[in-house]
């Protein structure tokens, strides 16, 4: 009894003694009982640092690129090195052309907050006036649906008079044809065309001597004086 109340008294302290004081895994043995206790260990690795001179390109040799000689590769190096570049911070400010030049550009594409709410109302405003106009348009159109429609079938109706009528005269035509030349004459034919020729023409004057005819009665009709109220 008392071998195993000092077995697990010697356990417990080698566990406390690893845990603080030892990084490598420590061995702990009894009589009953033999176990490992190991604990993480971290090595970090060391750093890398660029103990070499940095590059600072000659400006006046002609084996330097040309964008190694542009304010913006100085910026650069400035922003890398600091003033161990060589490069005076003063040089790298844009001058006063360059400034106004980047004022005018932020004002055109970076508008105030006053400008893009003048903006927005403009735009709302235009958007409005459109719209109302083109209920404005719809509305009349849809007064004038009805005699628009009656039109359509008024213009349909005389059509299919037309192609009627049309169709009514052919045949009266071929039928004269067959009369005149005693056998079906097909209307492409010159006979064909001849003859309706003719016959538009005695029809042309035909009305012609109806509308002298007309002129005549109307001028020989006596003309009543209009009535006198008492």
């Amino acid at each position: 009894m008392a071998v195993s109340v000092l077995s697990r008294r010697m356990s417990m302290l080698c566990r406390i003694v690893n845990r603080i004081s030892s990084p490598k895994p420590l061995f702990c043995a009894s009589s009953q009982c033999t176990f490992v206790l190991q604990t993480a260990s971290y090595n970090h690795k060391p750093l890398k640092l660029n103990l070499r001179e940095p590059y600072i390109p000659d400006k006046d040799s002609e084996k330097t690129p040309e964008w190694q000689k542009t304010a913006r590769y100085d910026r650069k190096l400035f922003g890398r090195y600091g003033s161990a570049s060589g490069i005076d911070a003063v040089s790298l400010w844009p001058s006063h052309d360059q400034l106004d030049k980047m004022i005018a550009e932020e004002r055109e594409w970076q508008p105030t907050l006053e400008a893009m709410l003048r903006n927005i109302a403009a735009r709302e405003k235009e958007e409005t006036e459109k719209r109302l106009a083109k209920e404005k348009l719809i509305a009349a159109n849809m007064a004038k649906m009805p005699k628009m429609i009656a039109d359509w079938r008024r213009e349909k109706r005389e059509t299919k008079k037309k192609l009627k009528e049309e169709k009514a005269r052919r045949a009266k035509l071929l039928a004269e044809a067959r009369e005149r030349f005693g056998h079906a004459v097909d209307p492409r034919s010159p006979k064909f065309l001849e003859m309706v020729a003719e016959i538009e023409k005695e029809e042309k004057k035909k009305k012609k001597l109806m509308k002298r005819r007309q002129k005549e009665e109307q001028a020989a009709a006596p003309i009543t004086p209009p009535a006198t109220s008492s």
